[in-house]
């Protein structure tokens, strides 16, 4: 006889038809494409950025390895200090953004609040019109905020899609926990703090990693508003680094390292450069980005 197991084998490969087996390859074939797709690309820029100056424009291996590029980043005296520039923005940045976002959020899903509907028609608008970019120049200017760190922080402290995000969580989170909490006497900050915030890691790791994505790749702030080097993030660190290589090259100042690296090869190392933080950070938050993702997509 046959066992249970090979039972439920046998009638799985059974049920399986031709239009299945089909349909299965042509998933395989898809996602084999789309792979390629990004890992080429990638594949190209990270093994081109060892290569030297005379590796053609593609290449799957150089003919030789070289490490001139990076140290032509590196060479910078001023590397290590946009480095923490750009961390310090995006913890403080992130760390900001969640709370106040967080709190915005939780607020407004209380129909409870009064004026709430006034409250969502105002950061609606927001999401269409802007100032513009003379104005909020002016406005930063005003508050004191150029040539500062805190212009990294403050004026991306809220986002109003964030918050919706957030709110429509915290909308499925059962008001029975909120109430029995209550009937113990906790505070709408203890219940914040202490129920809400736990049960939403995943939304929060979400709305963490997009915000931080977006504070570390930002480099229109530092050229906008920052003039001082010292605050100096990584972004605008390495534009100013690229520059000044395709400048040296074009004058044929900086002979040791123009004669080993190219304007294209310090280019490619900048950008292995920037993206390596976030290739690290990733995987940890993962498992909260693809349950934040999927929140909302079954309902009972």
């Amino acid at each position: 006889m046959l066992s249970k197991k090979q039972t439920k084998s046998n009638l799985s490969k059974v049920r399986k038809t031709k239009g299945n087996k089909v349909f299965d390859v042509v998933n395989v074939v898809i996602m084999t494409l789309f792979s390629l797709i990004i890992l080429i690309p990638m594949w190209n820029i990270v093994i081109s950025s060892f290569a030297d100056k005379n590796a053609t424009s593609f290449v799957f291996w150089p003919n030789k390895l070289s490490i001139a590029n990076y140290v032509s980043v590196f060479n910078d005296s001023g590397i290590w200090q946009s480095m923490f520039i750009s961390v310090a923005k995006t913890l403080v940045g992130v760390i900001f953004h969640l709370f106040l976002c967080s709190i915005v959020a939780y607020a407004l899903s209380k129909r409870r609040l009064r004026g709430r509907k006034l409250y969502s028609a105002m950061g609606i608008i927001t999401m269409f019109f802007s100032g513009g970019m003379i104005p909020t120049y002016l406005l930063i200017k005003s508050l004191g905020l150029l040539n500062s760190f805190w212009v990294y922080i403050l004026p991306a402290m809220f986002s109003y899609y964030d918050m919706v995000i957030l709110m429509n969580f915290f909308r499925d989170i059962p008001d029975s926990l909120e109430e029995s909490a209550k009937i113990d006497g906790a505070s709408d900050w203890k219940i914040f703090f202490s129920i809400i915030v736990p049960l939403s890691k995943p939304a929060l790791a979400t709305i963490g990693l997009f915000h931080g994505v977006w504070q570390w790749n930002d480099f229109m702030t530092a050229k906008l508003y920052v003039t001082n080097e010292a605050l100096y993030p990584m972004q605008m660190r390495l534009y100013d680094i690229i520059v000044k290589s395709q400048a040296a090259a074009a004058n044929g100042l900086n002979a040791q390292i123009t004669i080993a690296t190219s304007s294209k090869g310090v280019q490619l190392a900048t950008i292995v450069v920037t993206m390596l933080p976030i290739l690290v950070l990733y995987p940890f938050l993962q498992k909260y980005f693809v349950t934040g993702t999927m929140l909302g997509a079954v309902k009972e």
